[in-house]
């Protein structure tokens, strides 16, 4: 009881620890957005500020020509973004008149981000050399006075060339950051690129082996099943053997459509799929009839839109994996078999996935179960296949054939994938049905 009420203790203590760091991160998403609206504001109000506290100690409070115009060349920065030209030139009769360096060093500068052309560039430079060379006004020019107009010219001349220089800098600095940003998209795209190389070149081989090894196997039960059918002179072994030669060649044709399918790529897949005819409901009859079970069909071929062959094929998987299932683990069991169009089929959202246990009786191992997910449902016409077994047999034998437990998964996945649903579950009288549904028109 000491280590529950602890172990309960620590499950609690978890919890709110996990329930204070939501809310920090709440609390921080909702400081988040304050702190962007304050980034975006800083690079345009500080220039702003900086130009006026300029003006104010270069030309003082006293509100006359000088610091008129030095407060609206402060405040052509606002949209210097937008018009950087048009703001530069507004902020040279500040300089000129108002003596102020912030508002056209600034304005000179996002020029130099924003519209970097070299004529541009040494014209407004020019400009600027002149405001801040020629004094106001100008009839208080002292030609003869070399040695300070030198200095004067000098001065003017970093004035001008240090916030080109800075604003060259950093558009270069932008260039380059989004050419390492192509370049690492275009990296990435390679390693996609190359990711599918790989597999294509895994899918290759996993073909060749599934040739070599299954495709060998396979003839040589065909071979054998020929050579019993031609030797033996009784009647059923020569059924049995004529229909074990039969599975095999067509085993083998499957065999080589999916060869072919793994081994397609691009162009080549539209090649591959028609390597071999894909089974329909046309074909159940004979799937039903080389089961050896004892099963009864009602249905037939059902006309549908655009979609029917995906359709059926996976009618006729589902079929397929669930007689398979059923000799497999309910051996004896009566089947039946039933395909039926239905006017409504759930998609879109809908999704009831059967448990992972096998289809058969009570010999199957694996659980069941239905998850059921709430959705939109859309009127369509679709199809619907049942396939039920009754208990099995006691005295029948259980035949030890392998499995993996995936084919109810699969079928599962083939009927999501086409927008329909499956459901596999266990029956009062212990037997097993198989249930799914597919839309017309989703393949």
């Amino acid at each position: 009881m000491v280590r529950a009420r602890g172990g309960r203790s620590r499950l609690r203590a978890r919890a709110e620890r996990a329930v204070a760091r939501g809310e920090a991160k709440g609390r921080a998403l909702g400081r988040g957005a304050p702190v962007r609206r304050l980034r975006a504001l800083v690079p345009v109000v500080v220039p702003v500020l900086l130009a006026i506290a300029d003006a104010m100690l270069v030309n003082g409070l006293e509100l006359d020509l000088e610091v008129g115009v030095s407060m609206l060349a402060a405040a052509a920065l606002l949209v210097r973004r937008r018009f950087p030209l048009l703001v530069f030139l507004f902020t040279l009769p500040g300089l000129y008149i108002g003596y102020i360096w912030f508002a056209p060093m600034i304005g000179l500068y996002t020029l130099a981000v924003r519209r970097p052309g070299r004529a541009r560039l040494g014209i407004c430079a020019v400009l600027l050399i002149a405001a801040h060379f020629f004094p106001y006004p100008i009839t208080d020019f002292e030609l003869t006075v070399y040695r300070e107009n030198t200095l004067v010219l000098i001065d003017a001349c970093v004035t001008s060339a240090a916030p080109i220089a800075l604003g060259l800098l950093v558009r270069t600095r932008q260039e380059l950051a989004s050419r390492v940003e192509d370049l690492t998209r275009s990296l990435r795209r390679e390693d996609r690129l190359l990711a599918d190389r790989v597999k294509t070149t895994e899918r290759a081989r996993l073909a060749r082996e599934m040739h070599d090894v299954v495709a060998h196997q396979v003839s040589l039960i065909s071979l054998q099943a020929g050579a019993v059918q031609v030797s033996t002179e009784d009647p059923e072994a020569r059924a049995g053997a004529r229909t074990i030669r039969e599975l095999s060649v067509r085993t083998l044709e499957e065999l080589r459509h999916m060869v072919g399918v793994l081994r397609a790529d691009g162009g080549e897949a539209a090649e591959a799929h028609r390597l071999a005819p894909q089974p329909d409901l046309t074909e159940l009859p004979r799937l039903i009839e080389m089961s050896a079970l004892d099963v009864t069909y009602e249905g037939g071929v059902v006309a549908g839109p655009s979609g029917t062959k995906t359709v059926e094929r996976a009618a006729f998987r589902t079929v397929q994996e669930a007689l398979t299932n059923i000799r497999k683990h309910a051996p004896g069991a009566r089947v039946r078999v039933r395909v039926d169009p239905v006017d409504a089929v759930l998609s879109e959202g809908s999704k009831r996935a059967a448990g992972s246990g096998r289809a058969g009786g009570s010999g199957r191992s694996g659980g069941s179960g239905r998850a059921e997910g709430a959705g939109e449902s859309r009127a369509a016409h679709g199809l619907r296949v049942e396939i039920r077994n009754g208990p099995p047999d006691a005295a029948a034998t259980v035949p030890a054939l392998p499995g993996g437990g995936h084919g109810l998964v699969g079928l599962r996945e083939r009927a999501q994938s086409l927008g329909g649903t499956l459901e596999a579950r266990h029956t009062s009288d212990g037997g097993f049905v198989v249930r799914a549904e597919f839309p017309y028109g989703a393949g």
